[in-house]
């Protein structure tokens, strides 16, 4: 509209000039100036237009760039939805699994806190059992014990009788001699119930080796304190004891308690150990 407007004001101004002094010179002035202003409102115009289409593609450009961004936001929050939901149901399936294996577990712990319970309970039993045998011993062998012939400890659920060999077998025999017996018969009504243990006679000796003719019996300390656990072993019995509970072991020289360099040392280590230790 404005282009066929200045179309329209040109042609005036030239039938004006063409025509002579047909109007005013005012006339052609005003004309003149609303031309020019309307020149430049064109102008205006056309550069605003430009710069619309410039912003309008610039625009498109960024409403097509964000349409893209949607699109891969979209696909990538599908993408994410899907991932979560697989993990979430591996979630849920390892705190079923785990909810399971708690309430197995609290079953075991019940179990086994029962289980420890009776474990505790037989541990006393038998500890009551061998203090009541150690006991039992200590009257049995009081003289023998306020003579220091005889020893008896307990530790840990292990109870040790230890009798010096002197009141038990001449010297350089194996065989026990009559009042050897009759302290070993003061243990064996004790011994008798003892059912739980294993009872193990030891035989020891010093360090003094063996010479002479008494060699032809026992060549070395090892036959001597065999001979006299095995003996003791025998006797025991004899008198009624389990032989499924009883053993005999030796070790010569090998495990002293005293120093080997005394007499009196000497005397301790020449001994018999009566052990009462747990079965294999």
């Amino acid at each position: 509209m404005i282009k066929r407007l200045l179309v329209y004001i040109a042609g005036s101004i030239f039938l004006l000039s063409a025509s002579g002094c047909l109007v005013a010179e005012s006339t052609y002035l005003k004309k003149a100036e609303e031309y020019d202003t309307v020149s430049k409102e064109l102008a205006e115009l056309q550069k605003t237009h430009q710069k619309l289409v410039l912003e309008n593609a610039a625009l498109k450009t960024r409403f097509n760039r964000l349409t893209e961004d949607a699109a891969v936001l979209a696909a990538d929050k599908k993408q994410l939805e899907g991932i979560l939901k697989a993990k979430s149901d591996v979630l849920s399936k390892n705190i079923s699994e785990l909810r399971q294996q708690v309430a197995e577990l609290k079953v075991e712990n019940g179990r086994l806190n029962t289980d420890i319970a009776e474990l505790q309970k037989a541990k006393e039993e038998k500890v009551k059992e061998v203090s009541g045998t150690y006991e039992k011993l200590l009257a049995n062998m009081k003289n023998e014990i306020s003579q220091g012939q005889v020893t008896i400890s307990e530790l840990k659920g292990k109870l040790t009788v230890n009798m010096e060999a002197a009141i038990l077998f001449d010297s350089g025999k194996a065989d026990v001699k009559p009042e050897g017996l009759e302290i070993l018969s003061k243990m064996v009504e004790t011994l008798k119930n003892v059912n739980d243990k294993a009872i193990r006679i030891e035989g020891h000796t010093d360090i003094v080796q063996i010479t002479g003719g008494l060699t032809r019996i026992f060549p070395t300390n090892w036959e001597l304190s065999a001979a006299r656990a095995i003996n003791v072993t025998k006797f025991l019995q004899q008198e009624g004891i389990n032989p499924l509970n009883l053993s005999a072991a030796a070790f010569a020289e090998h495990k002293p308690v005293a120093d080997n360099n005394t007499k009196e040392g000497r005397a301790k280590n020449r001994r018999i150990e009566i052990t009462l230790v747990a079965k294999d």
